[in-house]
């Protein structure tokens, strides 16, 4: 007993130790693989998109190593089998997470996809009620953190041209207490929430939801878990050929609601288009071609 016990123990161990994601286990780990699991983890770590669909004779194939050493190796990173890191990788890939590949996509694949993203938006997308909302609120803020701040920036510029009392949240070195506690009835706030969202995302959603605010979500798939939250839910995939998550979807419903806005806003709406490009053309803030 006391000889099997301890070899147990380390085979535990070893199988283990190294949580988190691939790309982090296997640095942690490459000082204490062997020569062959070195190169097989090489491979690894300059091909990590490629994992969601190898398996286990490809990956030993490509790097140049026996199938026995990459299923050894598997274990020494915590999974039982190539099924297993295909799926940890997609779990990545879906969740935003970058994960690089041999070579970034060709144009017309990058194209392809940002073309069914924008279908998909699209199909999905009914303004008819979110911009006479906003046209018609007391106050709107805007709130984006992360990758979702330049979209909630860029919306609240085009916002701000349609319309007064428009704000961003949050500004360096603001934070978001007074913001929420300032909501009134007749209020909307525009929450921009792409995923790898930050911690906290979900209170701040109960916050608002608390508020006597109208809250509009504009968010991707895994956003829908907020959908009993929110009071309109805009949803625009980011899904990309590339490492990278893209917010082409995102960028042209964004065009396309403060177009509508500025419809439903009326003869105001034009009227402040006209005086804001007067005070352009007063401050000679924009090249005239």
């Amino acid at each position: 007993m006391s000889a099997v016990l301890p070899a147990v123990e380390i085979a535990d161990v070893e199988t283990s130790t190294f949580a988190g994601p691939l790309g982090e286990r296997l640095r942690d780990a490459f000082a204490e693989l062997s020569p062959q699991e070195r190169r097989a983890a090489e491979f690894m770590r300059e091909h990590l998109a490629d994992l969601a669909v190898y398996n286990a004779t490809e990956v030993a194939q490509l790097s140049g190593v026996s199938k026995a050493t990459i299923s050894r190796l598997y274990r020494r990173l915590g999974f039982e089998n190539a099924d297993e890191v295909r799926a940890h990788v997609r779990a990545l890939r879906s969740s935003g997470a970058p994960v690089g590949g041999t070579t970034p996509p060709s144009f017309t694949v990058q194209l392809d996809k940002d073309i069914a993203n924008l279908r998909a938006a699209f199909s999905a997308l009914d303004l008819s009620v979110v911009a006479p909302l906003i046209a018609g609120a007391g106050r709107v803020l805007v709130i984006g953190f992360r990758n979702s701040y330049p979209i909630a920036l860029h919306l609240r510029q085009q916002l701000a041209q349609v319309r007064d009392e428009v704000s961003l949240a949050p500004l360096p070195g603001q934070s978001l207490g007074e913001e929420i506690a300032d909501l009134g009835h007749g209020d909307v706030v525009l929450l921009v929430g792409f995923r790898r969202r930050p911690e906290g995302f979900s209170r701040l959603v109960d916050a608002v939801d608390a508020s006597p605010a109208a809250l509009v979500l504009i968010t991707d798939d895994g956003g829908r878990r907020y959908m009993s939250k929110a009071d309109h839910l805009l949803v625009c995939p980011v899904d990309s050929a590339s490492a990278f998550d893209s917010y082409a979807a995102a960028a042209s419903v964004v065009s396309l609601l403060v177009a509508s806005v500025l419809d439903h806003s009326g003869a105001a709406g034009r009227s402040r288009l006209v005086d804001i490009g007067s005070a352009y053309a007063a401050l000679d803030e924009l090249e005239l071609y």
